[in-house]
């Protein structure tokens, strides 16, 4: 009974993946997630009014404040309030930040988002994907901004051989070169 078992083991042939043997290149943009708890810092409360920054006041709280709460956090200063802010309230604001935040933009959370994706996107070859039939993963754990994969497309387009979205054994096919 053994030897008739292990025929049949032997016989039996060996699954393959077509998937990893089709040469088909994933791109997952979820790897390029800049980790970080994301804040922001709206300058509204600290005008006079809503309208006008004191410049002395404003001087005053920068100095006095405890920046503690922003301490490796990646931090988007915005103006919520319709009101003209002189560049220098920025950028004293930004000195203050700058020893404990991971990293600091004049920008909202999707901005900020959109940013960070647009600057490790900017560090691919894209000539390294010449002729390669891509997949772009989609549906992940972490947020991905629909702009990293407009981008991502305009960068790739001109080297693929073919783009696809979704999961290697599942995709939507967006773009194949002509011959």
């Amino acid at each position: 009974m053994e030897e008739l078992c292990l025929r049949v083991i032997f016989k039996m042939q060996e699954i393959t993946n077509k998937v990893a043997e089709s040469g088909i290149i994933s791109i997952d943009l979820e790897e390029f997630y800049e980790p970080g708890e994301r804040v922001l810092f709206d300058i509204k409360p600290h005008l006079f009014m809503e309208q006008i920054l004191r410049e002395k006041n404003f001087r005053d709280f920068i100095k006095t404040n405890d920046w503690s709460f922003y301490k490796n956090k990646i931090v988007g200063i915005v103006c919520t309030a319709d009101a003209i802010i002189p560049t220098w309230a920025y950028m004293l604001l930004t000195l203050a930040l700058e020893p404990l935040a991971k990293r600091i933009f004049f920008a909202n959370l999707s901005e900020i988002e959109n940013l960070l994706f647009a600057e490790k996107l900017s560090k691919i070859e894209p000539s390294k994907y010449q002729d390669a039939r891509l997949v772009i993963k989609g549906c992940g754990e972490k947020p991905v901004p629909i702009n990293a994969y407009v981008q991502l497309s305009v960068l790739l387009r001109p080297y693929a051989k073919s783009i696809m979205y979704g999961e290697p054994c599942s995709t939507v096919p967006l773009y194949k070169a002509k011959n």
